[in-house]
């Protein structure tokens, strides 16, 4: 059965080609140049899973059903590219004390760790199941989510096959920090991530990561993950200067991960190779937001070049939102992006962030995931920061909301 979604107010299809002789919000005395390809009074048909045509209304096909927008704005799902949301137990007073302005030593991620562990199956996939439901309910249709939480080979390779039951894009992330006891030789945490470990969880995940940071990771090391990591077939990203600066965006670049994600402390070398590179900038404004830490500079790097991505960066610690619509606007606000640019970054960057043509665009054959606003624009997104848009969401070609 194929369906045509008429009467969008304005739809944004990350394809320049088809807003040509149409009102554009990038016109010359808006400062974007975000390719978002906005359609006036557009129209859109599914077929199946993907999408059959797009236009303006008054040029529409018949089609089996019809569903009227009544003038409210269209984007593509968003792609969250990154995200761990295979965990269990709370943070909720160490998030308390840190807003709080008091010293807090629980143990960060070591607390997920141990509640990780005790978890069964069961509990880790129903933990799963409720925020990607929040997230689809927010507008996301693509979610990337990562291991990390176990850190032994039965506990990564478990929580990989839990993600890998639930969505296509899963990230052995084994070198998220030296499990608590080998936390005296990391070197031998190393050789378990890059041997028994990852022969473990490479069925089951399509990337590699690692925390590159001081306190994590150095760069010697997180090489040695990744090209582990990618001699078992997973394609590489790394998490790259987010406290401080050090040598995972350039290590990135060299190795050509698909992305670089936090990069809110980089020289200009570091800026430099990723705008020469096709690695993409993964920037995670509610990391930030919930640590009152320093702003990533997103218009240092899209003026170098750069491709930006954002993301939710979605885990319990030190980023629990799942909405991509906050972190436009904190990108809007903090970081120096137009709300064109923010935008096209949660859904082509994202998609950029994961090797994925299929999806983050309204084009023929992309995969048919639309999401209509209770609002007459996009740039509602960052215009009304916190209020709930999302009114309808099609997933492959699925009317789930």
């Amino acid at each position: 059965m194929t369906t045509l979604v008429t009467h969008i107010s304005g739809l944004v299809t990350n394809d320049p080609s088809l807003g040509s002789g149409s009102p554009r919000s990038n016109t010359a005395d808006s400062a974007s140049d975000a390719p978002v390809g906005l359609i006036q009074d557009a129209a859109v048909v599914i077929d199946g899973d993907r999408i059959a045509w797009v236009g303006e209304s008054s040029k529409a096909p018949a089609t089996d059903n019809r569903v009227d927008a009544e003038g409210r704005a269209g984007i593509p799902g968003f792609v969250d590219s990154h995200s761990h949301l295979v965990f269990a137990g709370d943070r909720t007073a160490e998030f308390n004390a840190r807003m709080s302005g008091r010293a807090y030593s629980a143990g960060g991620i070591r607390t997920t760790v141990a509640a990780t562990r005790a978890a069964t199956d069961e509990q880790l996939a129903a933990t799963l199941d409720r925020y990607l439901a929040e997230a689809l309910r927010q507008g996301t249709t693509t979610m990337e989510t990562k291991s990390g939480y176990g850190l032994t080979p039965g506990d990564e390779s478990r929580a990989l096959r839990v993600a890998a039951s639930r969505t296509d894009e899963v990230t052995y992330l084994g070198a998220h920090i030296v499990a608590p006891e080998l936390a005296d030789d990391p070197a031998a945490y190393v050789d378990l991530v890059t041997g028994d470990m990852l022969d473990a969880c490479a069925p089951h995940a399509r990337w590699v990561d690692v925390f590159c940071e001081q306190g994590a990771f150095d760069g010697d090391q997180a090489r040695t993950v990744l090209t582990a990591g990618m001699k078992k077939g997973l394609l590489p990203r790394i998490h790259a200067n987010q406290l401080t600066f050090g040598p995972g965006v350039q290590l990135a670049v060299e190795l050509g991960a698909a992305s670089a994600d936090h990069c809110t402390h980089l020289t200009d070398a570091d800026v430099d190779a990723l705008a020469q590179s096709d690695t993409v900038a993964t920037l995670l404004p509610g990391a930030e937001f919930s640590t009152r830490a320093e702003w990533p500079d997103a218009r240092r790097l899209l003026d170098a070049g750069a491709t930006v991505a954002l993301a939710s960066d979605c885990n319990p610690g030190s980023s629990f939102t799942s909405s991509v619509a906050f972190c436009i606007a904190l990108a809007v606000r903090d970081m120096g992006m137009t709300p064109d640019e923010a935008v096209w970054s949660a859904t082509a960057g994202g998609a950029a962030a994961l090797r994925r043509s299929d999806v983050g665009r309204i084009t023929v054959g992309a995969r048919a995931d639309l999401v209509l606003l209770d609002a007459p624009s996009h740039v509602h997104l960052a215009y009304r920061p916190g209020v709930p848009l999302v009114s309808s969401v099609w997933q492959a070609g699925l009317k789930v909301l």
